[in-house]
Formats: C-alpha cells, sequence, structure tokens
C-alpha cells in the first residue's frame, strides 16, 4: 500500500461514536476496507472523502468526554515521528489500520471487521444475514440477533450440522419432527442460502472504463516493472505423472482436511529451490543485492477487479498439507474480500497460475522489488522416450521469468531445473 483515502466518513464530524461501531471506509489501490472505532467518544475529521494520503496519515480523532475539542484539525502526516505539543490530543484514527477487508466496489456483501470476526467466533453464516449498518452493511448486533435466534430454533444435532455446512439458518426452516423439531428431512432439497450480490458489470464496445483503484494500480506496477529492471523469461518441461498420482492419492488421504492442487505442489518445489538457490529469493538495489532469509510465496489471484497477490509465507517450513490449508483460504479470502493488508505484505517470490485457461506458455512479469517470478501452464498428455518406444505421460510446461540484473541465464535455469525435478520426484515434497 502506498496510498488511499476516506471514501465515506460512517459517523459524521462532531458526533458519537461506540467502540466497534463503522467509523469510515478506507480506499486503497488494491482492496477496500471498513474501519470500525477502536474507542467510544466524539468523533472529528481531520480530512475530507476523497483526499489521497499516505500509509499511517492521520485522518480523524475521538474525544472522551470532558476533552477539549480543536475548532478546526488538519490531516497529520505519517512522517510526524513525534507529535507537537500543540497537537490535538484524543485518540488518532490512522489509515494504517490493520483491519478486514468487507466492502468491495462490485458489491460483495458488505459487514464491519467487529461482526465478522464475532460471526466465525459463533459458528454462524454472515453472508445470510440482513445487514442494518450504514449502507446496509452487517454489523455486530446482527449477529448477536441471529445468534439468538438460532439457539432458540429446535433442531436435532445432526441438522444444525447439516445446516451449517449448507449455509442454512434454521430460523428460517419449519419443523416437521416432534414437538415441531428441525430434522435432516427439513433440511433435503433447501438450496445453500445466501444473499444476492450485484453482478460485476460486462465491459461493452465503445465503453471507456476509468483507470483508478487496482487496475490504475496493475497498469503502472506492471509498466514500472519492465521500464525499471532487465526481464528475461524461459520455459522448462516437468513430468507430472507421478505428481498427478500422488494428488489423486492425496485428495482420499487428506479428505476433509486439505485439498491440494498443482499449484500447492509447486509452491513447495519452488521453496525447496530457494533455499537452494538463494539468489532468486532476492532483492536488487543500486548499492547491491539482499538475499532475503524468509521464503514468502506470492500466489496471483483473479478477482473481478483485477489481479491480487496474496502470500503463503515460510512456505519452506510448511508441509505440503499446510500449504494446502493456507493457499485455499487465501484464495478464497482474496475473492471474498476477507483478507487484511498483512496477508499480502512481504511477499520474495511469485506464482502466476494460467493452466486452467489452456495456457501452454507465457511470459509473467516481475511483483518488484522480487527478482523472479514462475508461471504455471496446464497439464497436458505427452510423450517421453523408453529407447525407441513413446510412452504416454503428463506433463506441464513452466514459465520463468527473472531479473538479468540480479541472476544470470544460467543460475536462473539451474533454479528452474530444480523446480522441474522436484516436480518429477514429488514424494521429495512430502519430505
Amino acid at each position: 500500500m502506498t496510498e488511499g483515502m476516506v471514501s465515506e466518513w460512517f459517523i459524521a464530524d462532531g458526533d458519537e461514536v461506540k467502540q466497534g461501531e463503522l467509523l469510515y471506509a478506507l480506499e486503497t489501490e488494491k482492496i477496500n476496507l471498513d474501519v470500525d472505532a477502536d474507542a467510544s467518544g466524539i468523533v472529528r475529521h481531520s480530512i475530507e472523502t476523497g483526499v489521497n494520503l499516505a500509509p499511517g496519515d492521520v485522518v480523524g480523532y475521538i474525544y472522551e468526554p470532558g476533552e477539549v475539542i480543536p475548532e478546526t484539525l488538519q490531516a497529520i502526516p505519517a512522517s510526524a515521528a513525534e507529535p507537537a505539543a500543540d497537537l490535538p490530543q484524543g485518540i488518532a484514527v490512522s489509515s494504517r489500520m490493520p483491519v478486514t477487508a468487507a466492502t468491495e466496489p462490485s458489491g460483495r456483501l458488505k459487514s464491519s471487521p467487529a461482526a465478522r470476526r464475532l460471526a466465525g467466533e459463533l459458528g454462524i453464516d454472515f453472508t445470510v444475514l440482513a445487514g442494518t449498518g450504514p449502507g446496509g452493511r452487517i454489523v455486530e448486533a446482527d449477529v448477536v440477533l441471529a445468534s439468538s435466534r438460532t439457539e432458540s430454533v429446535k433442531a436435532s444435532p445432526l441438522a444444525r450440522r447439516l445446516a451449517e455446512q449448507r449455509g442454512i439458518d434454521l430460523s428460517t426452516v419449519v419443523g416437521s419432527g416432534p414437538g415441531g423439531r428441525i430434522v435432516q428431512a427439513d433440511l433435503d432439497g433447501i438450496k445453500k442460502q445466501s444473499v444476492a450480490k450485484v453482478a460485476a458489470v460486462q465491459a461493452t464496445a465503445g465503453q471507456v472504463i476509468p483507470l483508478k483503484g487496482m487496475r490504475k494500480t496493475i497498469a503502472q506496477r506492471m509498466h514500472q516493472s519492465l521500464q525499471e529492471s532487465a526481464q528475461l523469461s524461459m520455459d522448462m518441461l516437468a513430468s507430472m505423472g507421478d505428481a498427478v498420482n500422488m494428488r489423486t492419492q492425496l485428495l482420499k488421504e487428506w479428505q476433509g482436511e486439505a485439498r491440494p492442487t498443482y499449484t500447492d505442489f509447486v509452491v513447495k518445489a519452488a521453496a525447496k529451490a530457494l533455499l537452494v538457490h538463494p539468489q532468486m529469493n532476492s532483492v536488487f538495489a543500486p548499492t547491491g543485492i539482499t538475499l532475503v532469509e524468509s521464503i514468502n510465496i506470492g500466489i496471483a489471484v483473479a478477482v473481478e477487479e483485477g489481479l491480487m497477490v496474496p502470500v503463503v509465507r515460510n512456505a519452506d517450513k510448511l508441509t505440503l498439507k499446510d500449504i494446502a490449508i493456507e493457499t485455499a483460504r487465501l484464495a478464497s479470502g482474496a475473492r471474498d474480500g476477507t483478507l487484511n493488508l498483512d496477508d499480502y505484505a512481504g511477499g520474495t517470490f511469485t506464482l502466476s497460475a494460467l493452466g486452467m485457461f489452456g495456457v501452454d506458455s507465457f511470459t509473467p512479469i516481475i511483483n518488484q522489488p522480487q527478482s523472479g517470478i514462475l508461471g504455471i501452464n496446464r497439464i497436458f498428455d505427452g510423450l517421453t522416450w523408453d529407447q525407441d518406444k513413446p510412452v504416454k505421460t503428463k506433463q506441464m510446461n513452466l514459465s520463468l521469468t527473472w531479473d538479468h540484473r540480479v541472476i544470470d541465464g544460467a543460475p536462473a535455469a539451474e533454479f528452474l531445473a530444480t523446480v522441474v525435478e522436484l516436480l518429477s520426484e514429488p514424494y521429495r515434497l512430502l519430505v
């Protein structure tokens, strides 16, 4: 994050706010956040909506009863290391607050961070709730009400478990069991309930799509990446027959716990390869090349507004099963808008997968300041040779782009060859 703005104040200047209530909507380059109040008191705005600020800039204050409230306030930049004696007191409201993303311009469900946390603790599917907060947002009171309704509903343990799995609000179901109790038969035929979401507006010929938000950030950073680094690409073929067989076995072995994908295999292989070839896990600067100790692998996830890259932290220390669980959480959270800023920070190497679209080869662009990015292509039926006999096998092309200022072609090829070798002998990914 390099800039952001308050897109909407939920509490007017001079009005009172209670701790946990929604305070303002923060719009950043990549994700939008609803910020709730950390304290109760009188709110004073120091900036208007729509003003771009740097991370950490103060956008307002919350004053306790009895505090002297200045008539005018000014935005205080994050660069002010020590507040001056004449600055207003109160609790500063900063745009650096790492809260859960809940609002998306595409019409995704809106909810406060506090409501999401409480729903998670109580095991309530907040997507079936009706919001009573600003702009129809789901707030804590909505979750509490839903919890009380659910607890008062008579249902068998099996029906409760099935309702949770299917996302069904038991308070809307009429029970046919003894004393009106809800049983399994009452849930059969009921489809998963969800709040209707606004469909994304499809682009049409002649339309001018504004260059803003995520789209603007992607355009600027991709162009900057190509301008400021010496990028080269190469492809290498990996034998995936054993990996395909292993994944089939693991799907059965880990059923209900994890569902590994081929991207998870590549995450683990890349993490092990980066340990052997640390120069690929580095950052370039005019004064030198820094080899980064942590191996944090970002995974590009396509969303309606563009592309997001959540990060699997310390991927080299995670098991393949752990990676499968984490990547599933990150991919789902990126699309649903439930990740926070920390989930996108600290990446040292990136993977981009287009194989699901039938792509055989492409040229991924480096996510600066990283030094490499690996493209994952489709798995296809290929041929190998057993002496003079052709043998059908599963194969996959890997597309590596690297910064030639950091690493030369030969060591880059050695890194890619290590990834290919690990995928061809996937049992090594389990140890």
